[in-house]
C-alpha cells in the first residue's frame, strides 16, 4: 500500500519547524541590580533556610536564574522564558527592597500560602530540580519564617501609625 504524498510530507515539514524555531531569539537578559534589594540579603535568614530560598524561589522569581541546558531548546526555550517572566512579574526577589510595605506584606501572605499548601515550588519546577524539593519539615519551617517577617512589618508599620 502506498503512502499518500501529503502523509510523506509531514515528517520533514514539523523536522524543519523545529529546525527553524531554534533561531527564535530568547531574551534571557536582565537588568543591573543593587545586591542591597535583594530579599535573602535584606532578610538575613539562617543559612539553611536562605539555601532553601535560593533553591526553590530564584530560579522563577529573581534575576539569578540559573538556566539549565534544555532552556536553550526551542520550543522549550520559549515556555520556560515566557513562565520565568511570569514569576518575575508576580513577585522578583532581586529587588524585594522596591516593594511598598503593603506589596511586602501580601508577598509574605503569598509565600506562606503557597509553600504550605504545596503549590510552590511547582512540581514541573521539582521534577527536574531535585534541590527545590521541600519536605513537609521544610515547608513547615519556611511558612513559620516567612510568616515571622510578616508579623515584623505589621509591628513597625503599626508603631509608626501610632507616632504620627
Amino acid at each position: 500500500m502506498k503512502t499518500p504524498r501529503r502523509s510523506r510530507l509531514i515528517l520533514p515539514i514539523i523536522l524543519l519547524v523545529l529546525v527553524l524555531i531554534q533561531f527564535l531569539p530568547v531574551d534571557r537578559s536582565v537588568p543591573a541590580v543593587d545586591p542591597a534589594q535583594d530579599f535573602v540579603a535584606v532578610t538575613n535568614p539562617p543559612a539553611a533556610l536562605g539555601a532553601l530560598i535560593k533553591d526553590a524561589c530564584y530560579d522563577c522569581h529573581s534575576y539569578e536564574t540559573e538556566y539549565p541546558w534544555y532552556a536553550y531548546i526551542s520550543p522549550v526555550a520559549q515556555w520556560l522564558q515566557r513562565h520565568i517572566n511570569h514569576g518575575r512579574e508576580h513577585m522578583n526577589l532581586s529587588i524585594w527592597t522596591t516593594y511598598t510595605p503593603g506589596d511586602t506584606d501580601h508577598a509574605l501572605e503569598e509565600m506562606v500560602e503557597m509553600v504550605e499548601s504545596e503549590n510552590m515550588p511547582l512540581k514541573s519546577f521539582t521534577w527536574v530540580h531535585s534541590e527545590a524539593r521541600l519536605t513537609d519539615t521544610q515547608r513547615v519551617e519556611l511558612a513559620a519564617w516567612f510568616e515571622s517577617l510578616r508579623d515584623e512589618g505589621v509591628r513597625q508599620e503599626g508603631g509608626d501609625e501610632h507616632e504620627e
